[in-house]
């Protein structure tokens, strides 16, 4: 008997469309002229984030339970939308309204152009480049949480570009960064959920925190590698 389409999916699958959903989701809030501007970034940023939570949880829930067939694609394909174009798509609408030289548009436009392929080519080759003890090249959550904590406390335009430009390239480098255990996901998970919870209050803490609890990550990671080697 002939399967339906439907009998292939998993309940991490589930949790990865949620996560291209939840990507999908910051678009249309960027879109939409339902609020004031802080408010849509607000909305946006936060749907993102969830996005993160939602990427971190499939992959738990499939190693707890089982990966379908479809598990790989599904999270690929998901990140594309969440971890790539939303993102570049919210640094953009945040620094677009602060352009006031054409010529910088053009500029903002580039740089994200050049995030959006190599976020693509990291995420499409994700699986086949996949190590069992670290990752080759830095996460594409990592350098997403980076760069939209970055534009969300709207740092200077030209900060923001060299961000991109330095970021960039270590999502298709072979530079090798240590997967995170327990709790180091758990932190991570509790930096996020804080941060969705207090967004800019008690001078944006929560938000800096996040931000350099990758930092960090993103710096020292690979330096523990190479002393553990």
């Amino acid at each position: 008997m002939q399967k339906s389409i439907l009998n292939l999916v998993s309940f991490a699958d589930l949790i990865s469309i949620t996560n291209a959903i939840c990507g999908l989701l910051a678009i249309f809030v960027l879109f939409t002229d339902f609020a004031v501007s802080d408010l849509r970034l607000r909305v946006a940023f936060s749907f993102i984030l969830l996005a993160l939570l939602a990427d971190g949880l499939d992959g738990i829930v499939a190693r707890k339970t089982s990966q379908s067939d479809l598990g790989e694609y599904f999270e690929s394909m998901a990140d594309m939308t969440s971890l790539a174009i939303a993102p570049a798509i919210f640094i953009y609408v945040i620094y677009l309204e602060k352009i006031t030289v054409d010529r910088y548009q053009i500029y903002l436009i580039l740089v994200l152009l050049y995030l959006v392929t190599f976020s693509i080519i990291r995420l499409a080759s994700f699986h086949i480049m996949k190590e069992k003890k670290f990752f080759v090249g830095i996460p594409a959550s990592a350098s997403t949480i980076i760069l939209i904590t970055l534009a969300y406390l709207e740092i200077d335009f030209f900060y923001m570009l060299i961000a991109i430009v330095i970021i960039t390239p270590a999502l298709i480098g072979y530079i090798k960064f240590p997967k995170p255990g327990i709790k180091v996901n758990a932190v991570a998970s509790a930096l996020i959920i804080l941060t969705l919870i207090f967004d800019k209050s008690y001078n944006q803490i929560t938000i800096i925190l996040l931000f350099a609890a990758i930092l960090i990550y993103s710096i020292a990671g690979p330096i523990y590698l190479l002393i553990k080697k």
